[in-house]
């Protein structure tokens, strides 16, 4: 990542190649990106394992609204950022204006190993596991080779591929990726919406919404074994801030729209706009979503149980909550409309995934922080030669990380540095009081420091909880100093 590859094009090719990004993406556009960027997989999985952790509907229920304020607390923040430098790289120029060249640095590192690429592998193997219900044999057991830990199965080939088919369009030009992203996150906003009407509608005749809502703030945690334990206090902040990595992750990659800056029309006041729009639709969408589960199944079940009512949310097979609950209407077909579903939505994130972290390396290489080919724009002026090497490093991750490591690795990285970017904003008003600001943060100070302190909050809890998983998240990004000088190093040798 380093190293500072020459560039093999001819000085007739470079005259030909475009020089800047087309400002073609509308208000409509952005906000599509944000809000599809954000819902993959998460919202129909992970409320099973968090329902295992609390064990109550009323601290369910407020974890998902907790996290919604805080994505929509952040993106606000984001706002003033976005309207200040409205360029391709986004969040890595915020933190490279606000705390100089090694921090960037250390961010786009930490994106590129981990944060992007972790989340779009994470996608691509919830996108295989769901084309599974399909095709069985992209199953997790069909293994083709094993070298050690890394066993690469028909599952993981296909993961990889539909990558590359992603990558590929997406290098064809910003209309290419705009299409795929429009079309498949309406899709998926409106299925949602019909399983929310479907599932309340339901819920409020049957009563069963009423019974999971008693004693709703009687907290447990529930073993796989089924055995009960009563949780408060410390014991139940603790279980709270770990369970948020489940919704945080489902509600993450709204920024992604920041680094698009270069091809959004009148950015300054779009961006706000799409990040407002995006984080606050999706975050009631998945409390909505919730509320629609625990109309539809109750909260708590056996571990042991044979059908999908007795398992309840926290045990509803393989953790597939929404099917779980779809299938109490429609019978064993749910299998196949969730899967459908899921399949849709996951293939949608990860095209707005790949459309933007490219435009992160773009930028950084731009700066001589990255390979020196990506800084370069392909014939349909997109960074096409960014897109590829984004496209074999998570492809790298899909052999390598299991989806729960790469959702812990994800979540903790993204909080750090959205930590630190909003830390940017506090700054860049001491240090730059006089720059153009279209939009200026709501609620500041209050909004953004109450961020940063429940970010830093759940971030402790998180190294506590899950110190590995974690800490390997600390050590990545760290590793990213080292690798800055050594750059710097190299290219005044």
């Amino acid at each position: 990542m380093a190293e500072n590859l020459s560039n093999s094009v001819s000085p007739a090719e470079s005259t030909a190649e475009p020089t800047e990004f087309n400002r073609s993406l509308s208000l409509l556009d952005s906000t599509l990106i944000v809000s599809g960027s954000m819902i993959g997989s998460g919202v129909f999985i992970v409320t099973a394992d968090m329902a295992r952790n609390l064990g109550s509907s009323g601290w369910l229920l407020m974890l998902w609204v907790l996290t919604g304020v805080l994505t929509v607390a952040a993106a606000l923040s984001y706002g003033e950022l976005a309207g200040m430098m409205p360029k391709a790289g986004g969040q890595y120029i915020y933190i490279q204006r606000a705390f100089g060249p090694l921090t960037g640095f250390v961010y786009g590192w930490t994106v590129f190993m981990v944060i992007q690429t972790g989340t779009i592998a994470a996608v691509a193997v919830a996108f295989t596991k769901y084309t599974a219900v399909f095709i069985p044999a992209l199953g997790p057991d069909n293994v083709l080779l094993a070298l050690g830990p890394v066993k690469i199965t028909l599952g993981s080939l296909f993961a990889i591929s539909s990558l590359v088919l992603l990558t590929w369009l997406n290098s064809r030009g910003v209309q290419s990726g705009k299409f795929i992203q429009n079309v498949f996150t309406s899709a998926k906003l409106i299925a949602l919406l019909g399983l929310i009407v479907i599932g309340i509608t339901i819920g409020l005749s049957t009563g069963l919404l009423s019974n999971n809502l008693t004693n709703a703030w009687e907290a447990s945690t529930t073993s796989a074994t089924g055995e009960v334990i009563p949780l408060a206090g410390m014991a139940l902040i603790l279980a709270f801030g770990t369970s948020m990595i489940g919704s945080l992750f489902s509600a993450d990659a709204w920024n992604n729209v920041t680094f698009i800056a270069g091809e959004i029309k009148n950015p300054r006041r779009n961006i706000p706009l799409a990040l407002f729009f995006g984080t606050l639709i999706v975050t009631t969408i998945y409390f909505l979503a919730n509320v629609s589960y625990l109309s539809l199944l109750p909260l708590k079940g056996l571990p042991t149980a044979t059908d999908i009512v007795g398992r309840g949310i926290q045990f509803a097979d393989a953790d597939r909550v929404a099917t779980a609950a779809v299938e109490t209407v429609f019978g064993n077909v749910a299998v196949a409309i969730m899967a459908v579903l899921i399949m849709v939505s996951t293939f949608g994130c990860n095209n707005g995934l790949i459309l933007a972290g490219a435009r992160l390396y773009y930028a950084m290489a731009k700066d001589g922080l990255f390979l020196k080919q990506a800084s370069h724009l392909n014939e349909n002026a997109v960074p096409g030669r960014a897109l590829w090497v984004q496209c074999i490093w998570a492809s790298i991750l899909c052999l390598s990380g299991r989806y729960g490591d790469l959702l812990d690795y994800c979540t903790f990285a993204s909080l750090l540095f959205y930590m630190v970017t909003i830390a940017g904003l506090f700054r860049l008003r001491r240090t730059e009081p006089n720059t153009e600001r279209p939009y200026r943060a709501f609620g500041y100070p209050i909004v953004p420091a109450l961020y940063i302190v429940a970010a830093l909050t759940i971030c402790a809890i998180l190294l506590y909880t899950k110190t590995f998983n974690t800490g390997m998240g600390l050590l990545i990004a760290g590793l990213g100093i080292p690798i800055y000088y050594f750059t710097k190093r190299s290219q005044t040798a």
